[in-house]
């Protein structure tokens, strides 16, 4: 029986369940989509919030309601359609820009056909 090799102590989410998926593809796919959503959520609140709006005066500006803003900054809100997006960036004076890349070599060292989704300054 070979000796369990020792992991390094982590209280990163992403490197916790990276290790967790192991080499399942599925699960790698969850984690990866998980990731996707998270990333996306993140991206509306800080560019609501950097224009100084409340989740009530964004959803006035784009003509819905609060509370889809509210699930639309939930990290676990699987629903982000383009047009919703497109609508949020034009109320922020913002833009969307979509590229597709080929995949790179992702920091924990496998690789990813999602780029990292960041905002733009």
């Amino acid at each position: 029986m070979k000796p369990k090799a020792e992991t390094k102590k982590t209280t990163d989410a992403v490197a916790i369940l990276d290790r967790m998926a192991g080499e399942s593809p599925e699960l790698r796919r969850l984690t990866e989509e998980a990731r996707v959503n998270a990333a996306v959520a993140q991206l509306i609140y800080e560019a609501r919030n950097k224009a100084g709006l409340s989740q009530a005066e964004l959803a006035e500006r784009i003509g819905t309601k609060q509370s889809v803003i509210s699930r639309l900054e939930d990290a676990d809100y699987e629903g982000h359609s383009l047009n919703m997006l497109h609508r949020i960036a034009t109320a922020l004076g913002q833009c969307v820009e979509i590229r597709f890349l080929a995949p790179q070599k992702a920091a924990r060292g496998r690789r990813s056909n999602v780029a990292i989704l960041e905002p733009v300054t």
